[in-house]
Formats: C-alpha cells, structure tokens, sequence
C-alpha cells in the first residue's frame, strides 16, 4: 500500500488554487477587451462626413436615402448604411485611352453616309443627377452611358458625308449626339446627366487617304479665297457702273425734257402760225413761200417777172449794181447819150440808171404776181 506524500498533495492543491484563480481573470479582462473594442467600434461607426462635392446614400432596413448637405452626420451602427457619391463633372474617352492618347480602332472606326471611313475621338463629359439611381438603379451605370454613347455617336456620324465629318459639321455632329445622349438618359434613368459631348479628332484611317484630304481642304480653302477675292471687285465695281448708270439716267432725263419742252415750242408755234393762217390764208402762204426760198437759197439773190402765163427768174445783179454801170459806160460811148451799152433808151425796163428803182419795185411786183399764180 503506497504511502501519500503530505507535502505532495497540499502543492497539487496550491497550483489548482492559482489555476482557478487565472481562470478567473482572463475571463474578467477578455470582457473589458471586448466591452471597449465594441465602444470604440460602435462610436467611430455612428458619424460618417461628407464632402463639397460629394453627396451620400444612406439605406435603413434596405431603403435608400439621398444626403445633400456637406459635413458631419450620424448614422445607426449595424442598421444604417451609407455610400457616398462623386458629384463633380467627370469624363471618359471615346476612341483613344487618356493615358498614352493612342487610336482605339475598335471605338473609333466608324462609317459615313457616304460609305467612307474615319476614325473619330470624342470625349463624353457627365455628372451625377441622383445619387440614388446612380448606386441602385443598375450595376454598372457608367458602362451603360459609355455604350448609350458608342451607340449614339456612330448614328449620328453615319448621317453626315465624310467631308461634313472632317471639316465643317463638328459642332452639328456634337450638338447632335449631346442631344440623342439626353433622350437615351432619360428612357434609361440611370441617375446620369450629360455636359458635354466634343470630338476631339477626326480624320481617315490610312496616311494616303489622309494626305488626299488634305489636298481637298487646301483646295476648298483655295476655292474659298477666289469667291472672296470676286466679291470683294463685285463689290468694288458694282459701285462704279451704278454710278455711270445713275448719270445716264440723269442725262437721257434732261435730254427727254429738253426734247419735250422743244417739241412743245414748235406746237405753240404751229399753234400760232395756224391761228393767223385761218384769220388770212394767201398772206401766210405768201410769207412761208418767201421765209422757205430765203432758207433754202440764202446766198441767191432773184428776180420774178411774171407776165401773162410765164414767169422768168432773171439775177438780180444784173439790174441793180453790175447792169447799171455797164449802161453808164456804153451811154457815154454812144455820143453823150444815156444807154446802157445795149443799146436801149434810157428809162427802159432793162436799161440802168435811174430805171434802177423802177426795176426793183416791177420786181417786188412780179414775185407777188408769180407767188399769186403758184
């Protein structure tokens, strides 16, 4: 039979006595560890802040609620949860990575109305409308408005020619598919809103084709710049010739009214000549027959002897300076006599002399008497 060691036992007894008494106060500490791990936890948990630009979606039992204002919230631990959101303008490239700024063919490869292909960047610009569709509303939202735009861009894009494309229809194309993005946005309602839609490059997929555009450009600037040049000497000459027209004008006025006004004169004076004509026709027969005559034999000086049914026309010199001092020669050679080297009396009708006025005034009288028998 084993003999049982006193001092033995009361050492097993000591050391169950320290055992228990560990026990004791690592089950005390581990409860205060953990009591001020769980307030440490649930204070820092209960406040949430937000930024300027930022805006926040808080859910309690699974609904969602947006938080506008700025700075310091609380929230109920382990029933409220928050998401914050990026309110500021933000953008993705379309066509080439922003990061090396190389061709992306697969977005930016695209076909004209034409049947021609160029590559177009464009660079899309949004914003976040509502926070709650944004985080709620689907999965992926800007995914969706990177394939709203892809979509959006190439319809436009197929219904403009090539060189509206690479030249003049930029800012149409833009305003275009800014406004075909909206009208998707809004069917889809993915709490996005567009900015701004701009193409940051276009131009054709091949170095070839790219310089023949060129070519195009430099010539439809060429062309541009003799259309300017015609206007701009239209403009010069058009002045000149309005003139020049404004004074033809002027002239063939005034010669209409000087025209007008002589052709008024000789009315008035055809007026005047017939109203003296009715009052005694023979004389103004007689005075436009001798008026006629002195116009249209001016320089002829004449003499009308009309006897019976016969008129003789006879000059005039002859009786009245170039006769008369020829009577006047032959008078004397004829022995102190009076002729007119004819032979004729003196005071005859042809002789010179005195008979000279007789012979003007038998003149006078014979034109008359001949006017009178015309």
């Amino acid at each position: 039979m084993e003999t049982i060691d006193p001092r033995m036992e009361e050492m097993k007894q000591n050391m169950r006595r320290k055992a228990q008494k560990a026990k004791r106060f690592m089950r005390n500490t581990g409860f205060g560890v953990l009591l001020f791990v769980a307030v440490v936890v649930l204070g820092t948990g209960s406040f949430y802040d937000i930024g300027e630009q930022e805006q926040a979606v808080v859910t309690t039992f699974g609904v969602a609620q947006a938080v506008t204002e700025p700075g310091l919230h609380f929230k109920i631990p382990l029933i409220q949860g928050v998401r914050k959101v990026n309110t500021t303008i933000q953008g993705f490239a379309m066509g080439y990575s922003l990061d090396d700024n190389a061709s992306m063919e697969e977005d930016s490869l695209m076909i004209t109305s034409d049947y021609n292909f160029v590559n177009v960047d464009f660079f899309v610009e949004y914003k976040v409308a509502d926070p709650v569709k944004a985080v709620y509303a689907s999965e992926d939202p800007v995914l969706i408005l990177r394939n709203i735009s892809q979509a959006c861009i190439r319809t436009v894009i197929g219904g403009y020619d090539v060189d509206s494309v690479l030249t003049t229809g930029k800012n149409e194309i833009q305003a275009k598919v800014k406004e075909m993005m909206l009208s998707k946005l809004e069917q889809q309602d993915i709490g996005l809103q567009v900015t701004n839609v701009t193409i940051q490059d276009s131009e054709p997929p091949t170095a070839e084709v790219m310089e023949a555009f060129k070519a195009v450009e430099t010539a439809k600037q060429g062309k541009e710049t003799a259309i300017n040049n015609a206007n701009k000497y239209r403009n010069e000459k058009l002045p000149q010739a309005q003139a020049q027209i404004d004074q033809i004008m002027q002239e063939a006025e005034s010669s209409k009214v000087q025209r007008i006004n002589e052709a008024n004169a000789e009315v008035a004076k055809f007026n005047a000549m017939y109203a003296e004509y009715v009052k005694n026709p023979e004389v103004t027969k007689k005075r436009m027959f001798y008026e006629s005559m002195e116009d249209i034999l001016p320089g002829m000086k004449v003499i009308i002897d009309g006897t019976g049914q016969t008129s003789t026309i006879l000059p005039l010199d002859s009786f009245t300076q170039t006769g008369g001092d020829q009577g006047r020669a032959g008078g004397q050679t004829a022995g102190g006599g009076t002729g007119d080297g004819s032979g004729l009396p003196a005071g005859s009708p042809n002789s010179g002399g005195q008979a000279d006025s007789g012979a003007v005034d038998r003149q006078t009288e014979s034109r008359e008497d001949w006017a009178e028998d015309q």
